[in-house]
């Protein structure tokens, strides 16, 4: 009997050890990722009655903060006039009334919202206490403005209202400036009234989107797709390249037009019938359709469709907002893409050759073309593009700060080198399409485009990244998209993507570039 009672009790003493080491496992050791798990249980309605943390900027502004209230709800969320419209697509907002929230407000909530503090030891098992963070970013208010005032301008200019622009950091993937048209006013969202809510968004909603059927709530530079034109020629290079490297010494006689295509009756010309043509850099600097039509069919379907999905195409971007649809928004309603080339597609031969130019099937956002270009910079490599820099605690440290990490491989860092040196010519080249368009001391990368969607209107692009000389480390990728509609026909000004992009470009990889070079100046001061 004793031998019995022995055992029993070793036994629940076994029992005993593994219980309490499994309640310390969930408390200390597992407690952040738990509390931070997007399953967790929470209160929809009580979440509202609480307090909330701040989005700041990277420059420390404050882009969204919560003030309490008498009206029953507990708290407001604020989003500060003078920076509310500029970064609505990336802060979304968080709304009481309709119990709903996008953007940062909605992919950060875990931490934004009232949550326990993580417990680090057994002592804090009994001093934990609920608290808020802080979320702050990877855009300043500074370089944000810049992009929406250079924007502003060229759309004024040639009567536009949707354009984009994106800067990132193509060694990390922070987001450096995101900015598109239309945007709004998330203030007007998050009154604690269900009827204004509706009626705001309802006037909201009147607004032009930056395509059919496209929500004025949504993040442009994220989800408007646009053809890209002759931008996407970094991609049928690079393609050269990968699959084909003898056609990179190929030559390509000088036509204003090429045709009948294959297996039709269609003419492929030259934008505004220019005669191009010539070896691979000459084609790239002065954006040669013809002679790029030729290397889309000569790669053949296969190889372009393979070179364009390496490059995120038919992919949504793992960027840090949210992908579900949230109140009267579709976070993603569009995503990079390029279809019905291989066996089987609708396209046949000619639908190739119009997809190698930019054109016919292919779509892309502002933020693609920034990482297609900002992989280029980057040796080959695609990195995560991100808005995140660090999460705050309630006592002013930092608890999370994200860590850059690759999305995938695009290309060989040999290809990206070429590409890179091609991509020289088109701002070095008297003859090159963005000749003029860049000041300074730095040498860019670019490339031009210039989609014509109907006889009058065209998507205007220019992508670029810098410093981009030899041996230098390019740390600036931006990428902007100006549509025009009927402007062709209303003057005689012509538009391009150099003429109308261009100038966005220039002003935000100038002004990056100079707030990272004080950056780095401020640094060096401080360790001295």
């Amino acid at each position: 009997m004793n031998r019995r009672i022995r055992l029993l009790g070793a036994v629940l003493l076994v029992c005993f050890g593994v219980l309490f080491l499994q309640l310390n496992n969930y408390q200390v050791l597992q407690a952040s990722s738990l509390q931070n798990n997007s399953r967790q249980p929470r209160s929809p309605v009580n979440l509202y009655l609480l307090p909330r943390g701040d989005i700041l900027s990277a420059d420390s502004s404050v882009l969204a903060y919560s003030k309490p209230t008498r009206d029953g709800y507990g708290q407001q969320r604020y989003y500060p006039p003078g920076t509310a419209n500029m970064f609505a697509g990336i802060t979304g907002y968080y709304s009481a009334a309709v119990d709903a929230a996008t953007g940062i407000e909605s992919e950060y909530d875990n931490y934004l919202a009232q949550h326990e503090t993580a417990v680090d030891s057994l002592g804090q098992l009994f001093t934990q206490h609920k608290v808020v963070s802080d979320i702050k970013l990877t855009v300043s208010v500074v370089l944000q403005q810049d992009a929406q005032n250079a924007l502003l301008q060229a759309e004024a200019t040639f009567h536009s209202t949707t354009g984009s622009v994106v800067a990132l950091d193509p060694q990390t993937g922070a987001i450096l400036a995101m900015y598109g048209n239309p945007t709004f006013d998330p203030n007007q969202l998050v009154v604690h009234s269900y009827k204004k809510v509706n009626a705001n968004a309802a006037a909201i909603q009147k607004l032009p989107g930056c395509q059919a059927g496209a929500s004025p709530l949504n993040n442009g530079p994220v989800s408007c797709t646009f053809l890209p034109g002759s931008s996407f020629k970094v991609i049928d290079t690079a393609g050269i390249f990968d699959h084909k490297p003898p056609m990179a010494l190929h030559y390509w006689p000088p036509v204003s037009s090429i045709g009948p295509l294959p297996d039709s009756t269609q003419h492929l010309r030259n934008y505004g019938g220019e005669v191009c043509g010539g070896n691979l850099p000459e084609i790239l600097y002065r954006s040669c359709d013809t002679a790029y039509a030729e290397v889309g069919m000569d790669l053949g379907a296969q190889a372009l469709h393979d070179e364009a999905a390496s490059f995120g195409f038919n992919s949504r971007p793992p960027i840090d907002l949210p992908n579900p649809p949230s109140y009267r928004e579709v976070a993603w309603s569009n995503f990079p893409s390029i279809q019905s080339l291989l066996p089987g597609g609708t396209l046949g031969t000619p639908g190739l050759a119009y997809s190698a130019i930019g054109q016919e099937n292919v779509t892309a956002t502002a933020l693609q073309m920034a990482m297609v270009a900002g992989a280029i910079g980057n040796n080959g490599v695609m990195m995560t593009p991100h808005l995140l820099d660090h999460v705050i605690s309630n006592d002013g440290v930092v608890t999370t700060t994200y860590k850059p990490h690759a999305w995938r491989r695009s290309t060989s860092a040999k290809t990206a080198a070429e590409v890179r040196k091609l991509m020289l010519g088109v701002t070095q080249n008297p003859a090159g399409t963005a000749n003029g368009v860049f000041s300074g001391s730095y040498q860019v990368a670019a490339k031009t485009g210039t989609a014509e969607t109907t006889q009058c209107s065209t998507n205007n692009w220019l992508i670029a990244f810098a410093p981009a000389g030899p041996g230098q480390t390019p740390t600036v990728a931006v990428a902007a998209v100006v549509p025009t509609t009927t402007f062709g026909c209303a003057g005689t000004t012509e538009t391009t993507g150099a003429r109308v992009a261009g100038p966005v470009v220039a002003t935000v990889l100038q002004d990056a570039l100079a707030q990272q070079a004080a950056q780095q100046a401020a640094g060096q001061a401080t360790k001295r």
